[in-house]
């Protein structure tokens, strides 16, 4: 009987030391879902904000009859590409990590990870032809690029049209592949992205579509880096030519196009160091079979740091951006003209 008291005691004892354990890695994971959720709210809120107040600035100018320069229609398509990659990635990330889980369905999970990858394609190609655009635009008269100057505008459109094209139909099989954790479909072969998940196939296949899919990204990469070279040749030309003039009535002050030319070279230097790290982190998710929570909540946090951080850095960088929130905007009359009676 003593033995049996005794083995039951320890039974018990066990039994609320295992309890204790397991409520210690319920709080503890809790605490962590919790700073994880708030992350990518901050994110996303501060993002969206951003990016709305740029698309309220452009639409204001707009409607009130002032003439947008061409730099601003790249602009736009670029807040709107920001804007699907922060509300397809941070709002589903953020509901995943304060606990529901039964979000999205099948359909919604194929639809905001196509979303998010049109978003995050179309934000690479309206920056690689930003910086083609203003490298165009800075160049000398007399330099072989003056030609396309006047055609430059008339292409800007064309461009923007084929690059929302272009990336619809390439991520498409994102659509196809993917599907949410909760899905009736018994597919037992699925590697898992947090609240959705797609088929896992083999090494050979899974390379050819990561291949396929990079083909534009490289593209776009390597004219963006290009163009940005050219911009940093152009300054530094151009500074040279002029740091033996001296005139004290000159203001020290840079001129527009060079101030919008360093502010479109800190916008590339932003997103290039944000695409490279994001890269890293896909190619780990792509190698392992089942890749942990910590990858893949980082991968997508690094995703949505350039959406976020872009119209900051355009407000900071050019003086004509607003640099509050919806703040109210003054524009300036155009001078009357003086006739001489």
């Amino acid at each position: 009987m003593i033995h049996e008291a005794h083995a039951s005691y320890s039974h018990a004892g066990s039994s609320g030391s295992e309890d204790n354990s397991r409520c210690l890695e319920t709080g503890r994971m809790a605490s962590r879902d919790l700073v994880i959720g708030m992350l990518f709210l901050i994110q996303t809120v501060v993002g969206i904000l951003g990016n709305f107040s740029l698309l309220y600035h452009h639409l204001f100018l707009y409607f009130t009859g002032c003439r947008l320069r061409s730099k601003d229609l790249i602009l736009n398509h670029m807040i709107v590409a920001n804007s699907l990659t922060l509300l397809c990635k941070g709002v589903p990330q953020t509901m995943a990590a304060f606990g529901w889980n039964h979000f999205p369905s099948d359909l919604g999970c194929k639809l905001l990870f196509y979303l998010h990858r049109v978003g995050r394609g179309v934000t690479l190609g309206t920056t690689c032809l930003l910086s083609i655009f203003q490298a165009i635009t800075i160049s000398s008269r007399n330099s072989r690029w003056a030609e396309l100057k006047v055609k430059a505008v008339s292409v800007i459109v064309i461009s923007l049209f084929l690059c929302w094209i272009l990336q619809m139909l390439i991520n498409v099989m994102y659509a196809v592949f993917v599907s949410s954790n909760w899905s009736k479909k018994n597919i037992t072969n699925q590697k898992h992205f947090g609240y959705c998940s797609a088929v896992r196939h083999d090494k050979t296949r899974d390379s050819l579509y990561a291949a396929l899919l990079s083909v534009p990204d490289i593209f776009c990469f390597g004219l963006m880096l290009w163009a940005s070279g050219l911009m940093v040749f152009i300054l530094y030309r151009h500074k040279q030519r002029v740091k033996h003039i001296r005139r004290t009535h000159i203001s020290p002050r840079s001129s527009p196009e060079s101030r919008a030319t360093q502010g479109i070279l800190v916008l590339v230097s932003t997103f290039v160091s944000f695409y490279s790290l994001s890269s890293i982190f896909q190619i780990c998710i792509g190698i392992f079979d089942n890749p942990n929570w910590l990858l893949l909540n980082i991968s997508a946090w690094i995703n949505g740091c350039f959406a976020t951080a872009c119209p900051f850095i355009l407000m900071n960088r050019d003086s004509s951006m607003p640099r509050l929130c919806f703040a109210p905007l003054r524009i300036s009359k155009p001078p009357k003209l003086i006739t001489n009676k």
